[in-house]
């Protein structure tokens, strides 16, 4: 019979690259891991996973036991969140997934205030490049950008408008752009996001639109990295302004075309459906709503 440690196991490994990674994360030893995986697989009858040093795979018969044990497992997991405690503490575990720049500079600090504020919970910040493609993995996703899929539910956070930034050193040696079609001559860096070079800027000012297509001169998938090759003089950036705000503030960066609109990347946070009424995850929503909010005020004040 399956019992609640093999789901346990089961999902763990589907969530991890290699059987070292699997054993941390259940915080048993590799070659235990491996023996209760042999265990289960014996018991069963089939091979649930090929492995070997450096990768682990599961077979097809694993993916839908993995598929199934998650299942089973949320629905414990709901059903603990739905008897609540008479002290009316948050309790459980939290599982949010997160881009990497956005993560590290603004989640990461929100979720330290979370966990005071609600000791008794179990937080878990995966920071991945492309976290919605992570979405199955965990209870709560930060995206930046819109979505479309009904068995989430999208609440807005903030904002986000996208700024093209210079140097003062930059501009004062180049000449600031005055229009979006004076960007031709100017050295461009940009991002390569998802595998996909950004090279079509896009942008508006009342009923004038402009597509800009750019030849950067640098290029990079992180976008912090191209952020501060614009403080070092290097060419003009297009950014969020969570990652430019405070460079600007500062004078490190300035931004420029200010009266013309680029597209904007709402940061969202998506709760599966059937997770909408979990205490805990609105609390969650509604902490994060309220610091970014304030956050999102002060940045523009």
């Amino acid at each position: 019979m399956i019992t609640f440690p093999d789901l346990q196991l089961i999902a763990t490994i589907s969530r991890s690259k290699s059987l070292s990674d699997a054993a941390r994360n259940l915080q048993v030893s590799p070659p235990a891991l491996s023996m209760r995986l042999r265990r289960l697989e014996a018991d069963l009858g089939v091979r649930l996973a090929s492995r070997d040093a450096r990768c682990l795979r599961l077979t097809e018969e694993g993916e839908r036991l993995a598929d199934e044990g998650l299942r089973l497992l949320e629905q414990l997991e709901e059903l603990s969140d739905s008897m609540e405690s008479s002290d009316g503490d948050l309790r459980g575990n939290i599982r949010l997934a997160a881009p990497f720049g956005f993560g590290r500079l603004r989640i990461a600090p929100l979720m330290a205030r979370f966990a005071k504020l609600h000791p008794l919970l179990k937080l878990e910040l995966d920071l991945r490049e492309s976290p919605w493609t992570a979405r199955q993995n965990c209870d709560a996703v930060i995206q930046i950008g819109p979505i479309s899929d009904s068995s989430w539910i999208a609440q807005t956070l903030a904002a986000n408008e996208r700024w093209l930034c210079a140097s003062p050193s930059y501009l004062k040696q180049q000449g600031i752009p005055r229009h979006p079609d004076d960007l031709g001559r100017h050295r461009c860096i940009s991002i390569r996001e998802n595998d996909e070079l950004a090279t079509a800027w896009y942008t508006r000012k009342g009923s004038q639109k402009v597509t800009l297509r750019i030849s950067p001169v640098m290029v990079t998938n992180d976008g912090s990295v191209a952020r501060r090759w614009a403080e070092q003089d290097l060419g003009l950036v297009l950014r969020s302004e969570w990652d430019v705000a405070d460079a600007v503030a500062s004078g490190a960066l300035v931004r420029v075309l200010a009266d013309w609109q680029f597209e904007s990347a709402p940061i969202l946070l998506l709760v599966p459906t059937r997770k909408q009424r979990a205490r805990k995850l609105q609390a969650l929503c509604s902490f994060l709503s309220d610091s970014m909010g304030a956050a999102g005020r002060r940045l523009r004040s």
